[in-house]
């Protein structure tokens, strides 16, 4: 029996769980042999130190990991030592530099959570939902020293449902990882792929999210608001002030009837509820929640806390484009 071949996995999100379970299957012709991940960060109230997702799954699978601030020459020679046939990457959080790229023999391969090259950097899942993409999905992708940027292997598509949230994408999303894994591995590791140069033209890029990103925007649309209430549900969520108070948002929705409001003027036909206008037609708060207190029923909050008739809300002046060309 030939011996199985070694595969290296970077990466520090939970997101690429069922990437790992697939790769580590005893029955492939493949066998992970190193992990490599990002340090252990403080987390909870007590600001312990505590592992990623991937690291306490190699460490419970009895992997050997590395967890380096910044990986270079020390965690190539360790990749080279383990005699690492090559290396699969998701959501590691770094620009790998050539001696990681070309120290085994197959190279070194990327799943990207979006279909490149739309939405290349940090945060395409969440931004694709919030510009209001229908599909999206994730794409094995050659590693260059450019992000994002390398030849296409393959694809799997992911289609954005009415009412998905960010993290019921992101959830679609790493389950999507695993038929492309299993129909692509062989071709990765025998050199048998045809890659595919990426369209510069259509090349797309999404930055790091803020917190900032979680305020509502009057001067956006509600179309906009809604996409990005929902995709941003996980993190950074999504509020806005009422003087002093930062006001948390559940769920919004679209609402007819209001076009007559200016952004961020709110409607008062009905006292018990929360309308509020944007720069194309008028959103609904149907949840939120004060400083201090639970997320309530619009109809129940608005009981207990008082919003002025005549008030129109700020919209923030610092956010910056999601997505740039």
């Amino acid at each position: 029996m030939n011996p199985k071949q070694k595969i290296a996995f970077f990466g520090s999100d939970e997101i690429a769980l069922p990437s790992l379970e697939a790769l580590a299957d005893s029955s492939n012709n493949w066998e992970i042999c190193g992990v490599l991940t990002q340090p252990d960060r403080r987390s909870g109230r007590g600001r312990i130190l505590q592992p990623n997702a991937i690291k306490r799954w190699a460490m419970d699978s009895h992997i050997p990991v590395m967890n380096p601030e910044k990986p270079g020459k020390v965690e190539a020679e360790w990749i080279k030592d383990l005699g690492v046939d090559l290396v699969l990457v998701m959501a590691y959080g770094h620009i790998l530099q050539e001696d990681l790229l070309t120290v085994t023999p197959f190279g070194c391969f990327n799943l990207h959570a979006s279909l490149l090259p739309k939405y290349r950097g940090a945060s395409p899942i969440e931004s694709a939902m919030a510009m209001g993409e229908m599909k999206t999905g994730v794409t094995l992708m050659q590693v260059i020293p450019e992000m994002d940027a390398g030849p296409i292997i393959d694809a799997e598509t992911v289609i954005i449902d009415q009412g998905d949230t960010g993290p019921l994408l992101r959830a679609k999303i790493a389950k999507a990882c695993v038929p492309l894994i299993k129909r692509n591995m062989g071709a990765l590791l025998s050199d048998s792929y045809v890659p595919i140069d990426q369209n510069e033209k259509e090349a797309t890029y999404c930055r790091k999210l803020s917190k900032i990103d979680g305020r509502l925007n009057f001067e956006l649309s509600a179309k906009q608001l809604v996409s990005r209430n929902l995709a941003f549900s996980g993190w950074p969520g999504s509020y806005f002030l009422h003087f002093d108070q930062v006001l948390k948002v559940g769920k919004i929705s679209e609402i007819d009837g209001y076009d007559h409001l200016q952004p961020g003027q709110r409607g008062w036909e009905d006292e018990h509820s929360l309308i509020i206008g944007t720069r194309k037609g008028a959103i609904a708060v149907e949840e939120i929640q004060k400083p201090g207190g639970k997320m309530l029923p619009i109809s129940d909050f608005v009981r207990g806390y008082s919003i002025p008739k005549e008030i129109r809300f700020s919209s923030p002046e610092d956010q910056t484009e999601l997505i740039r060309c």
